[in-house]
Formats: structure tokens, sequence, C-alpha cells
């Protein structure tokens, strides 16, 4: 019996799932609920100046805002920055980052005239965007920086959490300053920040690290290990590519999404590069996938996600000097971000006309790439400063709607697969029970017609025994009263004749079982009353002998006739006054020795004479078993000698001949 899943069961499993990560996320928002009693201050009104570098450097320990130029422009977070700075025109912003190639923004916070709550503090932010160093100042000592310096390519997806704790001393937190570098066209947000104990802010910190990047991380790691399971299925089943593409999928998709997940600072530009371009290879993959679904090849659209995805990934390629004409990777990230909305959105509407009346598998696809693209849509928003640096970046998830419309996928093939497995073994079992059935009939027919066969032969070899053998032997007694050449003597012995042949008969029908020993005994038994009335004395010396697996009733009947016939021989030509029959195993078979002490005969004489024929009949009956027979005859008697195989080659492939043919012959 095979185990097949129910939707049921299904259903519970990913009920369990969805609880157990909720409880996960419950337990880290109950984190905070020590601290509940306790107020954090909201910092939301900030000022803020850019300043102008010749390239990213190593934050300096202290900082005071006043050395700062008296330049300071007020903003109201979370924003987005330079929000309210003049723009510049094309020749003056080439100009600029001509001679400065880094610009740092400096956000000035003032905690004066707060309530501040005493204890060991923290400072935590939702989101800082920048594309260069984070470092945070707390009265003009460095407390927390993100890497010494270089491009930052994951501090979107990072929460700020600075512990105040380390700053010394019991003098309470009177200003913080924060400092962003970034390119002088990359524009740089930051969320509101809040100030508090550890206690009251942690759940707010919790959630937004479990939401935004926890949660997504696990979603896409079982993604993966799905995947390399699916590698594995395709190593086995070469034919299948759905498995291999599942694993494309689901590689290209953890990669696309590494940025979400690395909590440490990165700032190699081939981890950028690896996770922009990763989200063309997954719309890729996916276009081949719905390809391979709704069975259209589609290869002007084919050769144009191919030809994008190349480009963009030559294109954007970290390498100093190849494209020189293309502007840093992070002045291009939206646009990149859009280029991928659209072409995920093509293949998506493209893919949903083509599998709308071929496979609802295909449809689901589509759907789930037109429900990525959404989410996705909100990452290029927040990256354009669209929605407020607070928002969320959703694209997390695309990950989590592409294992779970793939998983599904994938479960209904594995339940279709059994079902038709099950299907397969029950067509199977009620044929090969129709089979059965079929074969049980005809074995019946063949057994009632070899039931039947085996009748038949018996009467006609009943009928032709009492024909040939009976019924010659009467028509000669009958012959010879009627000439009048036979006296009373001669007619006795004709009779006994046939009385002795009726009952040869008569014992074929008995069954033998291939036990030679028994057959002998019937033969003893009839032959003892006939020989004690000629006064001739039986010696019988049979020993124990090992039975003959091929005796049948018409093997068993030509032992019978040429063990009588060898008898008969003696009481008529020999006037022996005693035989003896003895057995024993010879030469890979059994022998038959019948001894008497009468006139001996000239064998080769009586062979080649006409009286012979008799002789001849024992043979050919011996080789219709596949025995032999022998004569030894001088003055003191005579030995004659039946040899029987313990097997017999082709005995049941061979039509033994009619053991009653040749009586006629021998009663005449």
């Amino acid at each position: 019996m095979i185990y097949r899943p129910s939707p049921l069961f299904a259903n519970v499993v990913l009920c369990f799932s969805i609880a157990l990560l909720i409880a996960v996320g419950v337990w880290y928002l109950e984190a905070g609920d020590a601290g509940a009693g306790q107020r954090a201050t909201h910092l939301t009104q900030a000022d803020w100046v850019v300043t102008d570098a010749d390239g990213f450097s190593a934050p300096p320990a202290n900082v005071d805002s006043d050395a700062l130029p008296n330049a300071w422009r007020p903003v109201t977070l979370p924003a987005a920055l330079p929000a309210a700075a003049p723009k510049l025109d094309n020749v003056r912003a080439r100009a600029v980052s001509s001679l400065h190639d880094i610009q740092t923004t400096w956000v000035r916070l003032s905690t004066r005239g707060l309530a501040v709550s005493s204890g060991p503090l923290v400072l935590y932010g939702a989101r800082v965007k920048t594309y260069g160093t984070i470092a945070v100042y707390v009265n003009g000592r460095l407390v927390h920086r993100a890497q010494e310096h270089g491009s930052l390519w994951n501090s979107l997806f990072t929460p700020l959490w600075v512990d105040l704790d380390q700053t010394g001393g019991d003098t309470p937190p009177r200003e913080v300053l924060v400092r962003l570098e970034h390119a002088p066209d990359n524009a740089v947000a930051l969320s509101s920040l809040w100030l508090g104990p550890v206690d009251t802010l942690r759940g707010r910190y919790y959630m937004r690290q479990w939401l935004q990047r926890e949660l997504p991380a696990t979603l896409s790691a079982a993604f993966l290990a799905v995947g390399v399971f699916a590698l594995f299925v395709w190593l086995r089943r070469r034919h299948d590519t759905g498995y291999l593409l599942f694993f494309n999928l689901a590689a290209t998709s953890f990669a696309g999404h590494l940025h979400y997940y690395v909590s440490v600072p990165v700032t190699s530009d081939w981890f950028a590069w690896l996770t922009i371009n990763a989200l063309f290879w997954l719309v890729m993959v996916v276009h081949v996938f719905l390809c391979q679904m709704h069975g259209r090849p589609l290869k002007w659209l084919t050769r144009a996600v191919a030809f994008v995805t190349l480009a963009i990934t030559v294109l954007t390629l970290p390498m100093v000097g190849v494209l020189p004409v293309l502007p840093s990777t992070p002045v291009i990230v939206p646009l990149i971000y859009a280029v991928s909305a659209v072409m995920a959105a093509v293949v998506g509407v493209v893919g949903v006309l083509c599998a709308w009346r071929r496979s609802s598998e295909a449809r689901l696809v589509a759907a789930g790439v037109g429900l990525c693209t959404l989410l996705g849509v909100t990452d290029w928003m927040m990256h354009n400063n669209v929605v407020s640096p607070e928002g969320w970046f959703l694209g997390a998830y695309t990950n989590a709607v592409t294992f779970g419309m793939f998983g599904l996928l994938m479960y209904r093939r594995y339940v279709n697969a059994i079902r038709e497995f099950e299907w397969i073994n029950a067509n199977l079992a009620q044929r090969l029970k129709e089979r059965e059935a079929e074969l049980e009939l005809s074995h019946r027919r063949l057994l009632e017609a070899e039931r039947r066969q085996t009748i038949s032969d018996e009467r006609r070899r009943l009928m032709q025994d009492m024909h040939d053998g009976l019924g010659s032997s009467l028509i000669s007694a009958i012959r010879s009263v009627e000439r009048g050449d036979a006296d009373d003597t001669r007619v006795s012995q004709i009779l006994k004749a046939c009385l002795d042949d009726l009952k040869l008969t008569i014992d074929s029908m008995e069954p033998v079982e291939a036990d030679l020993l028994l057959l002998l005994a019937t033969l003893r038994f009839r032959l003892e009353p006939r020989l004690a009335g000629t006064g001739v004395a039986l010696r019988w010396e049979v020993e124990e002998v090992p039975a003959l697996p091929w005796l049948d009733p018409s093997s068993a009947l030509h032992i019978l006739r040429i063990v009588q016939e060898s008898i008969a021989n003696i009481l008529h030509h020999t006037a022996a006054t005693e035989i003896r029959i003895g057995t024993a195993e010879m030469d890979g078979g059994v022998q038959i020795a019948i001894d008497d002490n009468g006139r001996g005969f000239d064998i080769e004489h009586a062979m080649a004479a006409g009286a012979g024929r008799g002789l001849h009949n024992q043979q050919r009956r011996a080789r219709s078993v596949g025995g032999t027979v022998a004569w030894r005859s001088g003055p003191a008697g005579t030995r004659f000698t039946l040899w029987l195989p313990f097997e017999r080659d082709g005995h049941a492939r061979r039509r033994e001949p009619d053991p009653r043919a040749d009586i006629a012959v021998e009663e005449n």
C-alpha cells in the first residue's frame, strides 16, 4: 500500500509552519515587555549639512559639531537627504563631481530639554540609507561605525542599534550626530530615531529584524534546501529538466536576496553585482519554466530576455575601466530595478496569455510572477525615496512567493505522480486478476480435457488389450476345438493363459506409484497358484530397490508382459522344476533376473528362427521403456535378465509403442 499525502495533511503542516513562525515573532515582540513601564524618546527633529571629501575615510574618534560648516538646515525625520538642498544644473553637478569624489552628510539631533530615562540607553533607527560608511557620535564621541571605509551595500536592510552604555560616566546624551558618506549624486535617507532603555526598544528592533531579515532568510534557506534536493533528483533523472530549472530558480532567488540576509557590513562591489543581476537571472529562469509548461517556445521573447540579462550582467561588472561611460553601480540601481520589474511584468503577462487555456500550472506561475513584480515595485520605490525610509522592503518576500508557488507545483506533481502510480498499480492488479481468472478457467478446461482424454485412452487401451490378447487367445482355442486337434489339456492351458492375460490387464489398471516391487508382488500373487498346479517351485529373491519415477500403467504393462513371457517360455519349453526371481541395483538401474533349472536352448538359433518371435517381442518391449533384455542358456538352465534405468531420457516426450500390438502374434 502506498501512502498518498492528503490535502488536509498538507494544510495541517502549512498551518503548523506558519504558527511556528508567528510564535517566533511573538517571542521577539515579548522580549521588550520587561521595559514596558519605561518610556523612550522619539527623535524626529534634526539638522543636516553636507561636506566634501576626496574619498572614503575612516570616521574620527571625536567630532565637534560646532567645527562643521555653519550651514545647517532643519529637517523632520524620517526624510530623504538632501531633500531641501538647492538643485544644481548638470554642468555644475559634473563640476562638483569632478572636484570631490565623496560627500559626507551630517545629521544632528539634539536631546537638550527632552525627558531621557536614566540607566543603560540605546539608540534605535528603522533604517539608514547610504552606500558609504556609517558612524554615530554621542556627545562628540564615536559610539558606532558600520565599517572603516568604502561602499556599504546592505545598510538598507539592517536596523540601527547603538548601545550607548559604552560612552562611560553618568553624563546624559545631549547630542546625537550621524555621519553618512556617499557619492555626490547619491541621496541618503534616515528614519526617525528612538532613544531609551534597552528593554523598551528591544521589541521594536527585534520585530524589524525578524520581519525584514530573519523570516525571509528562513524561507529562502528552505527554498534553497528544496532546490538542492531537486538537483540531486535531476542527477538521477537527466531527462526531466524541470528539476534542474527548480534548482536554478532556488539558487538565483537565494543569491538575488543575499543583501536581505547578510547582517555583517558588505563592501565588495562583486556582492552588489551578484545580488542585482540575480534578479535578471531569476526572471529568465522563470520564463524558461513557463515556456516548458505551456509548450510554446516564444523565441522572440526568449532572445530578448536573454539579451537584456546578458547586457546588464556585462555592463555592471565591477571592473575598473571596462565601461567608463556608465555611472557607478549605486546610481544605476534604481534604473536596474525598474528594468527588471518591466521584464518580469512582460514575462508574467505573456506567460498568462500563452498558458490561459494550456496549463493551470503555468497560469499559477504567471500569477506568481505578477505578484513578485508588485512586491519588487515597492523596493524600487524605497530605493528612489518615494516612500518613507521607515517602510518595508516587500521584495524580501518575493522569495517566499516563489518558494510557495513552485513548492505547490512540485507538491501537485508529486501527488499526481503517486496517483498515477496507484492507478497503474490498480490497473495492473485488475488486469492480473482477469488474466488469473482466464488462466484458472483454461486450467480447469485443460484438466477436464486431460481427464476425458485419460479416460478415453484407458478405455481404448483396455478394449485393445481385450481384443488383441484375450480375444485372440479365445479365437485360437475355438479353432483348435473345431478342428479336433486339441485335447482337454490343451484347451485348459489356453483358457488358463486367457485368464492370466485378463488378470494382467486388470492389474495394469491399478496405480503403481513408481514401485517396481509392488508390481512384481502383484505378478507373484497371480502366478503362484498356476505354478503350484504344474509342480514348479517358485523361489522369490526380490530385494529392496529404488523406485522408478517414470513407471506408469503403460510401462508397467510392458514389464509385466516381459516377465510373463519369460515365465511362459520356461513352462512351455524347458521342463524346469524350479524358477528363481530376484532383483538388484546395477549400473544406474534395476535388474530383474529370472533363472530356471530346465533344458537350455541355442539363443542365436532361436532368435533367427520363426519361433523366436516371443524373444523379439521382449526386446521391443524393453526398448520401449528404455531398458534391455539378455539371455544366458546352458545345460544347467537359462538366465533371463531385464535391466531398467532409474532415469529414462525423454520418456515424457516420446510416444511409447502400444504394448498390445504384438499380443496376437505371440498367442498365435
